[in-house]
């Protein structure tokens, strides 16, 4: 196939969310857009609510009129798909079927040049399943935008089995020309993005299965302890839970049932009550969907632990042990000014008995968790034991997640809460729950990264990009991992399986080679992008 041409308009079929958001991102970035949907209405309605919008933030002060009209008058109705005959690019944006998909292309392929690139936004189909149907498949790829197509810079590439190296370059070249970020994948079951953050849902819905803490809770653990931008809780009801529920059950049957993508019995029983989330105005949280611009809606809050003010005052003396170079902004909030008026005296030291990072606050333990239960650490070394929870960046984090030992006396515990919040930290204390929260997610967000990579689905690179990009990660999985250390991941999970007995926690091989020092992954460049990036904002 001779190298495709881009010289024509851009074909955008299908005016619904996606698609007129589409068709938005190409006009801005200077493209003549043919809209067109079996539903000619349809059109019109989008073209209306997107002249609608955008009039808004004219008149809001936050884009040109001249711009704006420009960027309108750049979008034309299409009437049907032969006038779509022009077009050197064509994205289809049409309903999560394969047969009409597999139809339309068909059609398509005997009315565009033999140059037209086509690509579908589906989240879910297989590029390789879509394109067996033309006679030449090599010129068909996966574009799949983020919603809102606009604002969500990440756009997956996705090669079927036989779309050319050529395909996906144009395709590149053409996605960084419109400031996007591209990343490219191989088609598999939910590609980068739907696939990796299975666990970010999982290890919370299973939590709350658990009733290790109320939603509100969990969410806050995951949000203000571990750094991410929204609580899975809190994500799952505005994504819809019909949505959510149905692509982690569509990934379970498409992995073959593996217990990595088990879908969560909570859920279902919210999608079977109809209970989908903020469309619905209730879900894991209730709201107000009466449009009736009354009181501000109120959620229920974290349960946070209370001052604890004598054992703020007593002194304590501090000894650190084991590998603190992976928690560089622990050791920050350690050398914390505040500290000296509390008589805490941080003493390093080389002994590494607990391997995990670990402070010594007079007689108790505060370790860094990796998947054993805290009662099971205080049996070993007869010592009172708390463990903290796993975080992007514990000097700035507002909270920190604790668990307890229950060998320990309350005092024992009080006394390291008291010294976190003598910090200015707040402190949610969870049950003796194995790698607690944030960790046990991070690891299994590690472990299925590494799976995607060993098996050639995608580089390390666009792995931590389209995490960082597509759904806010506040660090690329990957990076996280080198950063906390291989050892650690594997550990973690190694733990997770023996408490539970399940194959849903085993180590990916790589993960083993890595943690062996049998292997390394290739450079990332990813982490020389700046979370000051417009994409983290």
């Amino acid at each position: 196939m001779t190298t495709p041409h881009l010289h024509g308009p851009i074909a955008v079929i299908g005016a619904g969310t996606m698609g007129i958001g589409i068709a938005q991102v190409a006009a801005q970035a200077g493209h003549s857009v043919l809209l067109f949907d079996s539903n000619g209405e349809a059109v019109s309605q989008a073209l209306d609510s997107l002249r609608t919008r955008l009039h808004q933030r004219v008149a809001a002060g936050k884009a040109e009129a001249s711009a704006t009209e420009t960027l309108l008058q750049r979008i034309t109705q299409a009437n049907s798909l032969q006038a779509l005959t022009p077009c050197g690019l064509v994205i289809e944006a049409i309903i999560e079927q394969l047969a009409a998909k597999q139809d339309l292309f068909q059609q398509l392929e005997s009315i565009c040049s033999h140059q037209t690139l086509f690509t579908s936004n589906t989240s879910s189909l297989s590029i390789t399943a879509i394109a067996r149907v033309l006679s030449a498949p090599q010129r068909m790829a996966g574009l799949h935008f983020f919603n809102p197509a606009p604002l969500m810079k990440l756009v997956e590439i996705v090669q079927g089995l036989e779309t050319s190296p050529q395909t996906v370059a144009t395709l590149k070249n053409f996605v960084t020309g419109w400031k996007k970020q591209p990343v490219i994948c191989r088609s598999t079951p939910g590609f980068i993005v739907n696939r990796i953050a299975r666990p970010f849902y999982a290890e919370t819905l299973r939590a709350l299965e658990e009733q290790i803490a109320t939603p509100a809770t969990l969410d806050a653990v995951l949000k203000e302890s571990g750094g991410f931008a929204m609580g899975p809780l809190q994500l799952m009801d505005l994504i819809g839970h019909d949505i959510n529920y149905a692509v982690t059950e569509s990934l379970f049957q498409a992995f073959h049932c593996d217990p990595r993508f088990q879908p969560s019995l909570r859920q279902k029983e919210l999608v079977d009550a109809n209970h989908l989330g903020r469309k619905r105005g209730r879900g894991f949280y209730a709201y107000d969907i009466t449009g009736s611009g009354g009181k501000k809606e109120t959620q229920p809050q974290p349960k946070l632990e209370p001052k604890h003010t004598k054992a703020q005052k007593q002194p304590v003396r501090i000894k650190a042990t084991g590998n603190w170079a992976a928690l560089p902004h622990f050791v920050a909030l350690l050398q914390h000014p505040k500290l000296q008026q509390y008589g805490i005296i941080f003493e390093e030291s080389k002994n590494d008995r607990f391997h995990s990072p670990t402070l010594q606050i007079d007689n108790i333990l505060l370790i860094l968790t990796k998947g054993r239960t805290c009662a099971q650490i205080a049996d070993e070394v007869r010592a009172p034991v708390v463990q903290f929870d796993l975080s992007a960046n514990h000097q700035s984090a507002s909270v920190m997640t604790l668990s307890a030992a229950c060998q320990n006396t309350p005092q024992q515990t009080a006394k390291v809460i008291g010294f976190l919040q003598s910090l200015g930290k707040q402190v949610i204390l969870l049950p003796d729950y194995p790698a607690l929260l944030t960790m046990r997610t991070v690891a299994m967000l590690c472990n299925e990264a590494l799976d995607a990579i060993n098996k050639g689905i995608a580089n390390a690179e666009d792995i931590d990009l389209a995490m960082r990009y597509g759904v806010n990660y506040p660090i690329g999985p990957l990076t996280w991992g080198k950063q906390l250390g291989w050892k650690h991941i594997l550990s973690t999970l190694e733990n997770l399986q023996k408490f539970y007995g399940e194959p849903r926690y085993r180590p990916a091989p790589l993960l083993r080679q890595l943690a062996a020092g049998h292997t390394q992954l290739p450079c990332q460049q990813a982490q020389k992008h700046k979370k000051g990036d417009d994409h983290a904002k």
